[in-house]
């Protein structure tokens, strides 16, 4: 046994926490004004279990994954099984075998937890709520705008207003990256996320021209989408440019204030993702709120997502109202305690008689007393005085 001596029972793994309230009721709540605005925009809520045979967790796009999941030996099978790190690619999964046949465009929304064998230091939990959508179907320009229309609209739900989008095509520098010798893929590509020209100018070689102008292609969507689409893209990569563009512009048709930045290098962390990808931020902060992009489900249907991360959000979103708490004292009627909820009160009985409920209410966190049958707002200690 190597347990550790005098551990404290409350001591978690690093990266994991226990949530207490009301923090974990208002990360709740968000979670489902989220999942409220998704299914308003015709997203439909499916739940893949946490555990999974690694054959069909890690199929496809879910390979991407594999060094992020934790793996375990199920009893029952003697299969090795795999924590989810991403819902994704379980919704592929299920596109792809038990809605195959489900008409497309197929929209999907999903929320709940993943767990990863290691945080970053930014971003140092283990264990993470996400609730995402996924279209999966047609692969136009129309859809990668609705995947962006449909995220900022469930973040102003839960009241953030200032955001920025910021848009890449994830499998452009690899590819460019591809015609130059492996030994300099490393530092070009450390190069290319420092933004650092020199570096890219001594070691890009033949690519070191175009690589230099996808860097001045970085910036307000307004200037950097002319200056990617007049950098003089491969054949193989100007059709993704061109998406691009057009998903600026439909995004733009709708939310015309919405800022939108290009940053055509970036590749970091879109690790299965094929055409126009995002991510979404507050503006000012580095943290990321969601991210997502274009995919293939399966072997070959076209599909894009995005996924947010609750915890995130609730950091910066206002504060989520939750219930007035109302004390019953003891010997209060069900009928007063079921009108009271039904006003929206969340009601909590005293179990006993009760010299004091005033105090007792506002030991137990109360904000209200049902006091002669009536509802009374208990006042701050600082307001009496």
């Amino acid at each position: 046994m190597n347990e550790t001596p005098n551990a404290h029972p409350a001591l978690l793994p690093a990266g994991l926490a226990d949530i207490l309230p009301p923090e974990a009721e208002r990360q709740a709540r968000s979670a489902e004004v989220i999942m409220d605005c998704f299914a308003a925009h015709g997203y439909e809520r499916v739940t893949p279990p946490l555990l999974e045979f690694e054959d069909s967790l890690f199929a496809g796009s879910g390979a991407a994954t594999a060094e992020q999941t934790f793996r375990l030996m199920d009893p029952e099978s003697q299969r090795m099984m795999g924590l989810r790190a991403d819902t994704t690619p379980q919704i592929a999964r299920l596109a792809t075998s038990r809605l195959a046949d489900a008409p497309r465009p197929l929209r999907l929304a999903y929320c709940g937890p993943v767990l990863l064998v290691r945080g970053t230091q930014m971003q140092p939990e283990r264990q993470l709520s996400q609730a995402g959508i996924e279209l999966i179907g047609p692969d136009l320009a129309a859809a990668d705008a609705e995947i962006i229309l449909t995220a900022i609209a469930a973040l102003k739900a839960v009241g953030l207003e200032d955001l920025s989008v910021d848009l890449t095509i994830p499998r452009l520098a690899p590819m460019l990256l591809d015609e130059l010798p492996a030994p300099l893929h490393f530092d070009l590509a450390h190069a290319l996320d420092r933004k650092d020209a020199a570096a890219v100018a001594e070691l890009g070689g033949a690519q070191a021209g175009l690589l230099l102008k996808l860097l001045e292609a970085s910036g307000p969507a307004a200037r950097a989408v002319p200056a990617l689409l007049a950098a003089g893209l491969p054949e193989a990569v100007r059709s993704q440019a061109e998406r691009l563009a057009e998903t600026v512009k439909a995004v733009r048709a709708v939310l015309p204030e919405v800022k939108l930045t290009v940053d055509p290098v970036e590749f970091r962390g879109y690790r299965y993702h094929t055409g126009v990808a995002m991510t979404i931020f507050a503006t000012g902060q580095q943290m990321e709120l969601g991210r997502g992009g274009r995919y293939l489900c399966g072997d070959a249907e076209p599909a894009t997502g995005i996924t947010l991360y609750p915890e995130r959000i609730i950091r910066l979103a206002r504060p989520m109202a939750l219930r007035f708490r109302l004390y019953l004292p003891f010997g209060t009627s069900p009928a007063e305690a079921a009108a009271a909820r039904s006003q929206g009160y969340a009601t909590v009985a005293g179990l006993a008689p009760n010299s004091a409920p005033e105090r007792e209410a506002r030991r137990l966190y109360c904000s209200h007393l049902l006091q002669d049958g009536k509802i009374q707002a208990l006042l701050e200690e600082t307001e009496k005085t």
